[in-house]
């Protein structure tokens, strides 16, 4: 998603017709170091244009979804859109016992006493608990920082940060999002801060290029005629030369009148 995404912001950026954009997004979340990347590169594309860039909340705005759109101008959400989501979690599974009854036994060969730490074979020790708990704040301290610094009217104590998700309407009222709305909306408010009276939509896709056409091409009409040809001899052909050669002869001979 980051290539795309860094690939559909180049071209925007290339095309001076545009004179605003908007951010339809849908996520969860996701990695720290890909939503990072994202929203910096957002924040380098409004500096280099210097248009209005607006947000579009769709299912879900949580995570790292909702950093990339806080650094837009303006967002809005669907009355049913869930927002907030901003901590951050490590997941660790302890794997012992189960594979004991497998009678799986783990004999890691290794260099470093921390290198396998939250390996699922074995319990979390008390200090490389504290390791890893130490990089969670860590990382969830520099997510506050960025949303709190792209946000201003956030409170600065409360529940925002402690990873809950919450409606639409509640999060207008939370400061989170600007305001309730759909897509058109969006659109209207893009064209409002760009000063334009009649906006002409122009979704970004993806180019394919000629490589990957022509490989799809091969693929249709080379590979499936064969597959279709092989999965007649297996599934049709085979079974009834097997079980009725009579029906056989008797069928070609009325195909061949």
């Amino acid at each position: 998603p980051v290539a795309v995404f860094q690939e559909k912001l180049k071209a925007v950026a290339a095309d001076s017709s545009i004179a605003g954009l908007v951010l339809r997004i849908n996520s969860p979340g996701g990695g720290v170091t890909a939503s990072d990347i994202m929203a910096r590169d957002l924040q380098a594309f409004r500096m280099q244009r210097g248009i209005p860039v607006v947000a579009c909340l769709m299912d879900v705005g949580a995570g790292g979804g909702y950093l990339l759109a806080s650094g837009a101008d303006l967002i809005v959400a669907h009355p049913t859109t869930l927002v907030g989501g901003l901590g951050v979690i490590l997941n660790s599974y302890n794997l012992e016992e189960t594979m004991a009854q497998f009678n799986v036994i783990a004999r890691p060969i290794k260099s470093g006493e921390l290198i396998d730490a939250a390996s699922p074979i074995r319990p979390l020790e008390p200090e490389e608990l504290a390791m890893l708990e130490g990089l969670a704040d860590r990382f969830h301290d520099r997510l506050q920082q960025q949303i709190r610094g792209a946000r201003g009217g956030l409170a600065a104590d409360g529940p925002l940060f402690d990873g809950r998700v919450v409606a639409g309407d509640e999060a207008v009222t939370t400061g989170l999002v600007d305001r309730l709305g759909y897509l058109d909306d969006a659109i209207a408010e893009a064209g409002r801060l760009a000063e334009i009276r009649h906006v002409q939509m122009e979704i970004a896709r993806r180019r394919k290029r000629k490589l990957v056409l022509l490989g799809a091409r091969l693929a249709f009409f080379v590979l499936l005629p064969t597959m279709l040809v092989g999965w007649y001899f297996y599934m049709v052909a085979t079974p009834m030369y097997a079980t009725n050669t009579e029906f056989l002869i008797q069928n070609i001979t009325i195909q061949m009148k």
